[in-house]
């Protein structure tokens, strides 16, 4: 009897912040009080009215910005893009049903663009950037150590390898999904039991290949340190599936 009465049951979306700002400007642009080239006040401006810290705002900000609803310009600030009220909605919407609805898809692109992050950072980096590496992968062994919560400074060390690649889109496309991988993680507690010490291995052998300026064996070290969490999102999507298909 139980039984039929689990199928009913629908996972809990919580909106986090970013999302229910993206939600306002849609409402915002609906309405007409936005329009194409109107410009957003300041991100101080915007968390002081919005009741939110100025990282909530950022984040929204920089998510409308890669889907081109948004646009920075230099001395002129955010403004809204040139697109019909429209395209802006549609835009929007598609933004906000991607927000942490499919963390196979954030990972499986989190393995194309790190990767490739390891690969240019091996071909390309400098001195500075091993040593800003080195040092958030310092900050990372700390925090196993002392048994803290590391999976910031574990995103953190994979971020610096980006900034190493010299490609300021692949960290910018870093940036759009880090916030959603990081709150699944702890959410779901991904990072629980040795796997922090096992990671903090696996950074070091890919910061040795990056050292080396060997990119193909950095780039295979990479693939392997995010093997695991690869696993863990496809069986989470396929327990999914599963699950919608037998609420049919």
């Amino acid at each position: 009897m139980e039984k039929k009465f689990l199928k009913t049951f629908k996972e809990i979306i919580i909106e986090k912040p970013a999302d229910k700002i993206i939600q306002q400007i849609k409402e915002l642009i609906s309405t007409g009080q936005l329009k194409p080239g109107d410009k957003l006040p300041s991100e101080r401006a915007l968390s002081e009215l919005l009741g939110v810290g100025r990282s909530h705002v950022r984040e929204a900000i920089q998510k409308l910005e890669f889907y081109g609803i948004l646009k920075t310009l230099p001395q002129s600030g955010t403004v809204v893009a040139g697109l019909g009220i429209t395209a802006l909605e549609g835009l929007i919407s598609d933004v906000l049903q991607m927000e942490g609805r499919d963390f196979y898809a954030l990972v499986e692109t989190r393995v194309l663009l790190e990767t490739n992050s390891a690969r240019l950072a091996a071909l390309r980096r400098s001195d500075d950037d091993i040593v800003a590496i080195s040092n958030s992968l310092s900050d990372y062994e700390k925090a196993v150590s002392s048994g803290k919560d590391s999976v910031e400074y574990d995103l953190l060390f994979h971020l610096k390898i980006a900034e190493a690649s010299k490609n300021p889109v692949l960290k910018s496309l870093m940036l759009i999904i880090t916030p959603d991988i990081l709150t699944y993680f702890k959410d779901n507690n991904v990072c629980a039991g040795n796997r922090p010490v096992t990671a903090l291995e696996e950074h070091y052998k890919i910061l040795e290949y990056i050292e080396k300026k060997n990119g193909e064996k950095a780039a295979e070290a990479m693939n392997s340190h995010l093997q695991e969490i690869l696993n863990f999102s496809i069986s989470k999507n396929q327990l999914l599936n599963k699950s919608n298909g037998n609420q049919k």
